[in-house]
């Protein structure tokens, strides 16, 4: 203790002797403010979200930048161009991808997807609709048992328990009879399977890539730490394709858990796969720096031509089900996801109904969203009555009053906590996948959905969201909001939004 009131006072005497020293650490300030200040205005992001990050370095100086460096808004621009590489590669492999079924589909919603994605519409020869994890569980392992090309895997969690295990010791068996394996995980989301978890699989063969990996100790490079691959993704021997909310855990298992969460996933069949195969491509060339996958794929593809093309080209002749990939990240400026649920629920003319566990939306959401109510659109949100974060179900809550008054009605899941992500336009139009209607998944998360321009998917999706409403009381404007224990802590989590 003497020792460091030593130091203290010799470093105080120090300052002491500096002459004009007040001068000097202003100056730092103001250079430094300027120097950072504009480095955030020529990103050119919101208005208030500029200003936020502005003021929080003038208020905390060095820990502020800190913050920033941590967590602040992030463009991947070197990346992007790897990214843009690895699909232009794969296009020029496989050509039909960005065309096949570009007659069935001319809306404006597919044709503004096209422009911002890369990826043309497609057709699904079949789409199952898979309720809660072990359909989705019990689906998967079947038809990883039958593979006999690949298997690529891509999630956001994926955790050492029953379910991650049975998973894991599936792929196991496939790598030991030449199946080739590809498992991408997100380093965050899934960091609690540590790599020895998977070392039976590398050893039959198995590769296993992390996506984004923490690197806090290159000090020269900004941590990704929110930039997550939330993705869920399969695609088997180019023919079977799954994605949806599903990860792969215990915590999904409705046989497994009481408490299991609600969700819904899509097992499909047809051309669309090779559109979901490409963006799995993608995200494997970027996190692993490895292209041999595209020239072992089209290997496959030559092998198997007249099996799995011909039932491929066989389906584009039938009238399947018209369909889009739809993909969106930190590395496009366009906000694909985000841009097609607004645009669709300006276009819708008799109901909107959409289910989201993380329900934080952005100004042209909202915006949308109440004035398809206030035009006589049946407008429908259905959110869990307590998401797994508190701060996201206080900050959904703020929103309720301007939905109400605009006739919005708005209904809280409460059995177990609901993860379904989905929109429901009209009779003909669904959109499930990945991404929550929140801005962590519309702007910093890699997130993947399936568009469907079609009545038979979209009265499917409508009968399961009405079941939903049973265990959904509805949201009454005249319900008791006390100032302490509700509308402060809600004002409050709303302030945090662009954060969560």
């Amino acid at each position: 203790m003497q020792t460091f009131h030593d130091a203290w006072s010799q470093l105080s005497e120090w300052f002491d002797s500096v002459e004009h020293l007040g001068l000097y650490l202003y100056l730092a300030w103001v250079t430094y403010l300027i120097v950072l200040g504009v480095w955030i205005v020529l990103q050119k992001r919101e208005p208030v979200a500029t200003l936020s990050w502005i003021l929080a370095l003038a208020v905390l100086p060095y820990f502020g930048f800190a913050i920033y460096h941590l967590f602040g808004p992030q463009r991947i621009v070197r990346q992007r161009l790897r990214r843009m590489r690895s699909r232009v590669a794969e296009s020029d492999d496989d050509r039909e991808i960005g065309n096949s079924g570009a007659q069935a589909e001319t809306s404006e919603l597919m044709r503004v997807a096209t422009q911002t994605t890369g990826l043309g519409p497609s057709r699904a020869r079949t789409v199952e609709l898979l309720i809660d994890g072990h359909a989705k569980y019990t689906r998967l392992l079947a038809d990883i048992a039958q593979a006999r090309q690949h298997v690529h895997v891509e999630y956001y969690i994926f955790t050492p328990d029953r379910t991650g295990a049975a998973l894991r010791d599936a792929l196991i068996a496939c790598a030991k009879r030449g199946v080739r394996v590809r498992l991408l995980l997100d380093a965050i989301g899934s960091a609690k399977a540590p790599q020895r978890f998977f070392a039976d699989l590398e050893a039959a063969g198995g590769e296993l890539v992390w996506f984004h990996p923490t690197r806090f100790l290159r000090f020269w490079y900004r941590p990704w730490m929110n930039l997550r691959t939330h993705r869920k993704i399969v695609v088997i021997d180019h023919r079977i394709g799954y994605t949806g909310g599903i990860n792969i855990t215990d915590e999904e298992d409705e046989t497994l858990r009481a408490d299991a969460y609600r969700d819904l996933h899509v097992r499909i069949e047809g051309d669309a796969v090779r559109a979901l195969q490409q963006v799995f491509v993608e995200d494997w060339v970027y996190a692993s720096g490895r292209r041999d996958v595209m020239s072992d794929l089209a290997r496959t593809r030559a092998v198997d031509r007249d099996t799995t093309a011909a039932a491929l080209d066989g389906a584009e002749g039938e009238e399947g089900i018209a369909t889009h990939v739809l993909t969106s990240g930190p590395d496009s400026p366009w906000e694909t996801i985000h841009r097609l649920h607004v645009g669709a629920i300006h276009a819708a003319t008799r109901r909107v109904w959409l289910v989201t566990p993380y329900f934080v939306p952005g100004e042209a959401a909202m915006m949308a969203l109440t004035s398809a109510a206030l035009g006589g659109v049946d407008v429908r949100l259905l959110v869990p009555k307590r998401s797994d974060s508190l701060p996201v179900t206080l900050a959904a809550r703020s929103y309720y009053d301007d939905l109400l008054a605009a006739g919005v009605k708005v209904y809280e899941y409460g059995p177990r906590m609901l993860h379904t992500k989905a929109l429901l336009i009209d009779d003909d139009t669904a959109l499930i996948g990945s991404a929550n209607f929140d801005h962590r998944s519309f702007r910093l998360n890699f997130e993947v959905t399936m568009l469907f321009a079609d009545a038979g998917v979209a009265e499917r999706l409508a009968r399961l969201i009405e079941g939903e409403f049973a265990n959904a009381p509805r949201v009454r404007d005249d319900r008791q909001r006390p100032l302490l224990s509700s509308r402060l802590p809600e004002a409050l989590a709303r302030l945090l939004s662009p954060l969560l």
